[in-house]
């Protein structure tokens, strides 16, 4: 779908991305158009799968979770079954994403902990699975933010 997307279209994806509860009154205001053109391209959005939820931002700190963490972890190679660190995963909600990668790395997680002692015996568990590298992080240069409107195409075609 990313083709047809249009100015508007990313308008509405960055100020939902800023403020997933911004009431469609609003959003319309914001973007120019009426409410009911506005909440007909929400739903569009919606339904092609390109807004795929919604969701409150968290401080960590303020949930006692002031130690963010970057844990890179090498898996030990090609047959190497990759479901008991899924189960991982589900079981420990510190660990807030996890992306597999190419490169030396197989995967990529952030990880909130309470404590370097509660860090280290999540490190602790990812080491089971092979060798893991861990980087503090100091501060949050530039947050999650989500796509904007491409530079290169500013304006896509409509399809």
């Amino acid at each position: 779908m990313t083709e047809s997307l249009d100015t508007t279209d990313w308008a509405i994806l960055d100020e939902l991305q800023r403020d997933g509860r911004i009431p469609f009154t609003e959003l319309a205001r914001r973007v120019n158009l009426s409410t009911s053109a506005t909440t007909e391209r929400v739903r569009r959005l919606e339904s092609a799968g390109v807004i795929t939820g919604y969701q409150a931002k968290v401080d960590l700190e303020r949930t006692g979770h002031p130690v963010l963490a970057v844990v890179r972890l090498k898996y030990p190679g090609p047959g190497t079954r990759h479901e008991p660190l899924r189960r991982l995963l589900g079981e420990r909600p510190e660990i807030l994403e996890c992306l597999r990668t190419t490169g030396d790395d197989c995967y990529v997680m952030k990880v909130a902990a309470t404590s370097m002692a509660h860090l280290e015996e999540i490190v602790d568990e990812l080491a089971e699975f092979g060798s893991t590298t861990t980087n503090l992080v100091l501060s949050r240069t530039l947050p999650f933010r989500g796509p904007g409107v491409p530079r290169e195409r500013s304006e896509a075609p409509r399809l």
